[in-house]
Parts: structure tokens; C-alpha cells; sequence
């Protein structure tokens, strides 16, 4: 595994994505999100993702021209139509859209519809959590997981992204309706890894922890078996609804790549509104310090809140350079020279 600094991979992948004909500011705000995600240990929505972006704005799949446009307006929600333009770009606007509510009045929630892939959910946790902002957000997905108990996909990974501002470190939760997401198990089986815990069914029906055997059959597993499934269930029709945009069995007929279409939610927190900043965080390291004051079930192991894992490896990546796949690092690279 090949070490990059951040600032080269954040540079090369934002001239990789300004060949591919995005302006200065998106290029810009995606390379900082995929350079980011590398940096935090999500390289399969970082840097492996640059190639599979460029060759959907390539086919037209995304509109890199289209910004969000105003739907409706009531109160604390407005809902916006993304035009199947930059996903990243299109998130980030919401978030930062529901943030500017959220300050006047506390709230503010922001549903996207028509929109791309997102790309790491948890950036858009990080961002408002960085500015003192709480925030739910989550997204629905074409079909790529088995409802409990069926064989062929009907559901979406849907990923949920839950954040709480916090001083020392916000607590971010950044999970898929699957155990594993497919760019986990891409990134798995690209180590030549096994993973750690049943991931999905083989095509012979059989649980395994073969990265590329589940990639093979597509039956990766609901977190929680019945409990992931029907969360993921509820999340598609939660922001199908709130959107007015569409399900997964609507997006499963465009056919246009991963996420084309997708209906996201922002839903923003001002505790500044609330009980001050003060209050928030000390709320915040209280759920923090007790539950990493557990005794850990195994020697030499720890405890930790969602999202510490992620800050201990942002610095330290930060300072050695960010772990990469070396093709994938050379296809960017190419891409970044216009080869």
C-alpha cells in the first residue's frame, strides 16, 4: 500500500476531475470530499471512486451544468430538484442550505430529490458537526440488497448518517443498511482480505466473508438481518416522501449507474438555539467519556464512540500520507495528465 500526501492526492484528484470538465469551484469541493474520505479510511468512496465518477460524467449519466433549483418552501423543510447534477456538489449545498435555516430557527431540513451519488455520507456529518451543527441524513439507492429472507435485490443500502458536535471530536455515524457496503468490499478484496464478520451469501446460497463472492451474487447481508432491511425499507420511503422524488424500484428503472436519481434528506440541529454550545458538548462528552470508560470483552482492545476511529486515523494519515491502492492511484494519475 502506497502512502500520498494530502495535499497531492487532494491536488491530483481535483485536476483530474477539471480534465474530466468540471469548473474550478466543483472540481474544487469534490476533490477536497474524495481526498477527505481517503484520509479518513474510506478510499472506496475516495479516491477508487474518482475513475467511476469521470467515466459517468463521460456518458452523460451526470449533468455537471445543473445546480439545485427551489421545489417548494414550508416552514423548516424546502425541497430542491438536483437535476442529476453533481452529487457532492449537491449535498453539500443542501447541507450548507438546512445549516442557514437551522440557525434562524433552530431546524432545518433540506430534501433533495433527482440527485447523484453523494459519495461518503459521513462528510456531510463532519461538515455541519465541524460548525457546531447536529444533523440526520440519509440516502435511498437503486436496488443492491436482498430484502430479509429474498434472493433477488429489492432494497437499497440506504446509508444513514447521524452527527453530534462535540470539541475533542464530533460522534458521527456513517452506516449502509449492509454489513458491508460494496466499497467496503471492494476495498477488502482489493487488500486480498477476508472480512471480519459474515458479509453476504456466495452463489451457492452459503453465508461468507469472501469480499468477491458476495460481490459475485450481489446478497450482501442487512445490518441486523430483518432490522436492516426494514430500516432500509423505511428510509427509501421516508425520502422518497419527504422529497416527492424517487423509491428505489423508481430508480431501478434509469439505469444510469450507481445512486442516478436518488431522494435525500438533510436534516440540520442548531444547539446554539437549544441549551447553548456549552450544554451540547457537555452532553457530548459525557456519552462519550462513559462509553469508552467500558470494560473492553478483550485484552489489548478499546472502546470507542462512533466517529473516533475516524478522527485517530485522519491525523495520523495526515501526518505519514494517506494509504492508496497503487492502480488506482496511477489510473488517477492518468486521468489528472489527460492520458
Amino acid at each position: 500500500m502506497l502512502r500520498i500526501q494530502l495535499d497531492e492526492l487532494q491536488r491530483t484528484i481535483e485536476q483530474a476531475l477539471l480534465r474530466a470538465g468540471l469548473g474550478p469551484q466543483q472540481a474544487l469541493q469534490c476533490a477536497r470530499v474524495h481526498a477527505s474520505s481517503s484520509c479518513d479510511g474510506v478510499n472506496s468512496h475516495g479516491l477508487n471512486r474518482v475513475p467511476r465518477f469521470i467515466e459517468y460524467v463521460d456518458k452523460g449519466w451526470i449533468d455537471i451544468a445543473a445546480e439545485s433549483t427551489l421545489v417548494s418552501a414550508l416552514g423548516a423543510i424546502e425541497v430542491y430538484d438536483g437535476h442529476q447534477g453533481i452529487g457532492v456538489t449537491n449535498a453539500l449545498f443542501a447541507t450548507e442550505r438546512a445549516m442557514e435555516m437551522a440557525r434562524v430557527q433552530g431546524v432545518g431540513i433540506v430534501a433533495l430529490r433527482n440527485t447523484t451519488h453523494w459519495m461518503r455520507g459521513g462528510s456531510y456529518g463532519w461538515h455541519a458537526a465541524q460548525q457546531g451543527f447536529a444533523s440526520i441524513c440519509w440516502t435511498n439507492t437503486e436496488s443492491c440488497m436482498p430484502a430479509w429472507g429474498a434472493a433477488d435485490c429489492r432494497i437499497g443500502n440506504n446509508p444513514l448518517v447521524i452527527a453530534v458536535p462535540r470539541t475533542e471530536g464530533p460522534l458521527v455515524l456513517d452506516m449502509a443498511m449492509s454489513q458491508y457496503s460494496y466499497g467496503k468490499l471492494q476495498t477488502t478484496r482489493l487488500q486480498g482480505q477476508p472480512l471480519a464478520y459474515d458479509g453476504g451469501y456466495d452463489s451457492e446460497g452459503r453465508l461468507t466473508r469472501d469480499p468477491g463472492a458476495i460481490e459475485a451474487s450481489r446478497r450482501i447481508l442487512p445490518t441486523g438481518y430483518w432490522k436492516g432491511s426494514g430500516l432500509s425499507i423505511m428510509l427509501d420511503a421516508m425520502a422518497a416522501l419527504l422529497s416527492q422524488g424517487l423509491a428505489t424500484n423508481q430508480i431501478d428503472e434509469i439505469k444510469q449507474g450507481s445512486g442516478t436519481g436518488a431522494s435525500q434528506v438533510f436534516m440540520l440541529f442548531d444547539p446554539r438555539q437549544l441549551g447553548g454550545a456549552a450544554v451540547a458538548d457537555q452532553i457530548a462528552n459525557s456519552v462519550a467519556d462513559y462509553v469508552q470508560a467500558s470494560e473492553p470483552a478483550e485484552a489489548d482492545s478499546r472502546v470507542m464512540y462512533p466517529g473516533a476511529s475516524t478522527w485517530q486515523r485522519r491525523e495520523d494519515n495526515r501526518q505519514r500520507g494517506v494509504p492508496v491502492d497503487e492502480d488506482i492511484w496511477e489510473q488517477v494519475q492518468a486521468l489528472a495528465r489527460g492520458d
